[in-house]
């Protein structure tokens, strides 16, 4: 069982940024691959940024390709999304999920993910 907590989220004018904090309990965070999502009222959850378990391989949305940073912290059991130059467009509730990585590899695919966090708000005005 892993329970995923958000945080850093908030209210930032157009152009800022935001670094955004998935604390996982559990000693099995290093085997869990770890995605970020996003879903804006009234429309489906996309993932924002992968990272697999050793931090080796990442995948981004090309949405967010040269803004996002994903990143993770195996020793502190959690993962990170720095979040630069951003648009209004990427307001949001930002998830964090956890898909286990003997069973799947990085993926884009939300089902497969087993774990997820309640989320923070991002807002971006304009």
């Amino acid at each position: 069982q892993v329970q995923l907590v958000e945080s850093g989220g908030g209210l930032v004018q157009a152009g800022g940024s935001l670094r955004l904090s998935c604390a996982a309990s559990g000693r099995t965070f290093a085997s869990y691959n770890m995605g970020w999502f996003r879903q804006a009222p009234g429309k489906e959850r996309d993932l924002v940024a992968a990272i697999n378990k050793s931090g080796g391989t990442i995948y981004y949305a090309n949405f967010v390709k040269a803004r996002f940073t994903i990143s993770r912290d195996n020793a502190k059991n959690t993962v990170y999304l720095q979040m630069n130059s951003l648009k209004p467009e990427d307001t949001a509730l930002y998830y964090c999920a956890a898909a286990n990585s003997a069973r799947v590899t990085v993926t884009a695919s939300a089902p497969m993910y087993d774990y997820w966090g309640q989320g923070t708000q991002v807002t971006v005005s304009s």
